[in-house]
């Protein structure tokens, strides 16, 4: 909630009510769980593709709704900028907040891998490397896949 009262209200020099602000102490907390959780894995070799665990999955799920928002906020400030609100402006988005996005799709991601345990990670193979299909057996149903086989 305190994310949410941070995006919803425009950077003001005065505010009449202070609204309530993620601050970096926010983000610090995050990066010390994203260090406590990730320091013990393994380092990454390849991308990890979405999926293991039913708990991974759902964790992979909000990283997903996380990023969303996350590039949400960018196009915000892209149109409202990150300064107060003055004569010539409504007022922009906190730059904190939008970190603590980044921070926070960092960590879920990491839990992920905490949850999935390595042997459940799905690792992606680059297109070169993968071993390559067998070749299909043109069928009755298919006599047209004979001459793209040849």
């Amino acid at each position: 909630f305190d994310l949410g009262a941070d995006l919803s209200n425009p950077l003001a020099a005065n505010p009449e009510f202070v609204p309530l602000r993620v601050t970096q102490d926010y983000i610090d907390r995050l990066e010390g769980w994203c260090d406590h959780f990730g320091d013990p894995l393994p380092k990454l070799r390849s991308f990890i593709l979405p999926g293991g665990t039913p708990a991974a999955a759902y964790l992979h799920i909000a990283r997903t709704v996380t990023r969303r928002a996350e590039r949400s906020a960018w196009q915000a400030v892209g149109i409202y900028g990150t300064d107060e609100a003055g004569p010539a402006s409504s007022g922009g988005l906190s730059l904190l907040a939008i970190r603590y996005l980044n921070r926070l799709s960092d960590l879920l991601f990491i839990l992920t891998r905490v949850v999935n345990g390595t042997s459940s990670e799905v690792l992606w193979t680059p297109g070169g490397e993968r071993p390559r299909p067998d070749k299909k057996t043109p069928t009755a149903d298919h006599p047209a896949d004979e001459d793209r086989l040849r």
